[in-house]
Parts: structure tokens; sequence; C-alpha cells
């Protein structure tokens, strides 16, 4: 039994170190920042805030990404850019409704 919690918290903390930083959730609305990282792969970007909040968000097929109020495509993203996102809160994950690329 003892060797199964330990292997229960061992795998639990590979988890959390393999996720990398810590992602904050914030109430539904609109933020400004800039791009941290681009996955392309999973459609996913992290924004660090101009508070210092660090937003994970996975596209869907209802988000929008603007540049200039032109549609742009996903390969637009990328680090260091500054964005406006407009999110809204669901349960414990942020669904981005709107993504604007402000460079």
């Amino acid at each position: 039994m003892k060797n199964l919690k330990t292997l229960a918290v061992a795998a639990a903390m590979t988890f959390m170190f393999a996720c990398g930083e810590k992602t904050d959730v914030v109430e539904s609305g609109t933020y400004s920042g800039t791009v941290n990282e681009v996955e392309a792969d999973k459609s996913e970007i992290y924004v660090k805030t101009d508070d210092g909040k660090l937003l994970e968000l996975y596209f869907t097929d209802s988000t929008s990404l603007t540049r200039n109020d032109e549609t742009v495509a996903f390969d637009q993203l990328v680090e260091g850019k500054k964005v406006e996102v407009v999110v809204e809160k669901v349960g414990n994950k942020l669904d981005p409704k709107v993504v604007r690329i402000l460079e």
C-alpha cells in the first residue's frame, strides 16, 4: 500500500513538472499581453498578460484570429507578439473567443 502511494505521488509530481509553468484562470473578459509560447500542433498559445498572469489558450473552431481587422492564419502567432484576447471562463479553463494580433 505504501509503495502504491509513493508511486502515485511520483506520477503526480512528474505530470506537474512536465506541464511546465503554472497557468492562471482569470474571469471572462478582455486581456492584453504578449505571446509567451506557441504549440502549433495543439493549436495552443500561452499569453503573458500585462499584469503578469499566464493564460493557456486552446483554439477552437469558433476562435477568431485577426490582425488589422483581417482574419489571419494560426502561423502568424509567434513568441513575442503583442496580442489582445477575449476569453470566456468555462469551469477551470479559458475559451478564447477572439485573439487580435496588435503588431
